[in-house]
């Protein structure tokens, strides 16, 4: 059951209970049978009066709703006719109320369609009228009485669209042409004789009148005044092309260039003969200094090739290097060369910058290791040589792990560019194994000679009974060696106390010669026994 019959149900149910309980009161009362009926139609009236005048209220709401569905009907057919738009289809099903709020929301936006219609094409038959003008051409013809349909005022935009466009490119024909005629008539030393003439050089851009047949006379005066001057600027641009050449090869600073400045345009008399005076000048300066600028780019060449760590065979590749016959061709091939390898050098920046990295960080640590096998190191009174074993400490760690990410990177380049990558010519890894042997060679080499040295003293404390007096009697804070021998009458100091050395303390990062060094340090103190 709708809401609304329950409330309808209710309140005859209350009229019922309202009645009962009036005759209950009229009982009590005693009020007779007639009187009651009288009463009974006196309430009848008045809920018939009250029903009668609420019918007739919603009777009126019914007509106005009929009435303004009808007057929306009709607008509604005539803006379809006027939008050009199919006639507005109602729900059959639909209630009158519901019918009447459809129409007239459909009347309000086929209204503000027909207004915004009639104000773009407004805006649009100005905009035509202003293109026409520049272009010399007929309006766009449309009917500015009537609703244009959708499709009108699209085909009016694509007009116009294709109207500013050509508007445009005649503008821009206009203005190449009219700056063409400009320096035509300045090399010519002509000023404009005829009214058009003014007209074009003269007169402000936007007061030409774009016409075709203006356009056309206008390239027809162009073509007369290139005509004029063709022959002399065939020979100018010829001189010019072969000057600005020159100044480049020459690398002419720019101050000397701005003393021909004046002569770079026009094709006059007094411009043809500087043009020529500065090509024969520096012709006979390039046979001069062919062999100085060749040596410019060779310094050059050295320099990327030792950042590419090109090998002597790499290098020996580019004959033309060594050629001593300086030519233009040679020029050439040497400034086809830098430019290649210096392209060649920003590709690859960053891998050559690692192995850059760690060749510096190589020779530290070799400057470091040689520091620290250095007998007079202990005299330094600064904090440096605690410096100096964190930093050899350090570099003991980064160097591998620098050699391994360098390994990677030269792997897939080498996979990329489908040839090896060398060091000085050879492999980069096999460069830094060699560098590492040749490293471990030389610590064995100065073990053998610190065992050779330590024998011969022991021998010679076998022999004599003492060992050797040395003019240096100073004692070095800080430090006991195993070299350092007993002096005559004192108790010879323990194994131990004699390897105490600051060598492992210091190498005990790197383990190979760690051990070198303590199984050196070892050999000494045993034979100091």
């Amino acid at each position: 059951m709708r809401r609304s019959e329950a409330i309808a149900a209710e309140s005859v149910a209350c009229l019922n209970s309202a009645l009962n309980r009036l005759r209950d009161i009229w009982e009590e009362i005693g009020i007779p049978e007639d009187q009651r009926l009288q009463r009974t139609d006196a309430v009848k009236r008045h809920v018939n009066i009250l029903l009668t005048r609420m019918i007739e209220e919603e009777e009126n709401l019914k007509h106005r709703l009929l009435k303004s569905i009808d007057v929306c009907r009709k607008e509604l057919n005539t803006l379809c006719e006027e939008l050009q738009l199919p006639p507005f289809e109602e729900d059959e099903d639909t209630t009158i109320l519901q019918v009447e709020k459809d129409l007239r929301t459909r009347v309000e936006v086929m209204l503000k369609q027909k207004k915004e219609r009639m104000q773009e094409l407004k805006v649009l038959k100005q905009r035509d009228q202003d293109l026409c003008d520049i272009l010399c051409t007929p309006p766009y013809y449309i009917d500015g009485h009537r609703v244009p349909s959708l499709d009108e005022l699209d085909q009016f935009r694509r007009h116009l669209a294709s109207l500013s466009a050509e508007k445009d490119l005649r503008e821009a024909e206009f203005v190449k042409t009219k700056k063409q005629i400009i320096l035509c008539m300045e090399e010519l030393d002509r000023m404009p004789d005829t009214s058009f003439e003014r007209d074009v050089v003269c007169e402000e851009e936007e007061a030409f009148c774009l016409s075709k047949e203006n356009l056309a006379a206008l390239h027809q005066l162009l073509f007369q005044l290139e005509e004029q001057i063709q022959q002399n600027k065939i020979l100018c641009e010829e001189l010019r092309a072969k000057i600005v050449e020159l100044w480049e090869r020459l690398q002419i600073p720019e101050e000397e260039r701005q003393a021909l400045a004046v002569h770079m345009t026009g094709s006059k008399g007094k411009n043809i003969k500087a043009l020529q005076e500065e090509a024969d000048r520096l012709q006979e300066l390039k046979l001069q200094n062919i062999k100085n600028v060749i040596e410019v780019i060779r310094t050059e060449l050295v320099t990327y090739w030792d950042k590419c760590f090109y090998g002597n065979e790499q290098r020996q590749a580019f004959a033309p290097f060594y050629d001593e016959d300086y030519s233009e061709d040679l020029l050439s091939l040497h400034d086809a060369e830098i430019e290649r390898i210096k392209q060649y050098y920003e590709v690859h920046k960053e891998m050559f910058e690692g192995v850059q990295k760690w060749e510096e960080n190589w020779l530290l640590f070799l400057e470091l290791d040689k520091k620290a096998t250095d007998p007079n190191r202990f005299n330094n009174r600064g904090g440096n040589l605690l410096k100096e074993e964190k930093q050899r400490a350090k570099l003991q760690k980064t160097l591998p792990k620098l050699e391994e990410e360098l390994r990677v990177r030269i792997a897939a380049w080498e996979e990329e560019q489908g040839q090896e990558f060398f060091m000085n010519g050879k492999k980069f890894m096999d460069y830094v194994a060699e560098q590492w042997n040749q490293f471990n060679l030389e610590k064995e080499r100065e073990k053998q000679e610190r065992l050779i040295k330590k024998s011969r003293q022991l021998e010679e404390e076998m022999y004599y009974g003492s060992a050797p007096k040395t003019p240096n009697k100073r004692r070095v804070l800080g430090s006991t060696t195993p070299s350092k021998v007993r002096k005559p009458g004192l108790p010879m100091r323990t194994p131990s106390r004699t390897f105490k050395t600051p060598q492992p303390r210091r190498l005990d990062k790197n383990k190979e010669n760690m051990s070198q060094l303590n199984g050196t340090a070892m050999s000494e103190g045993l034979h100091t026994h």
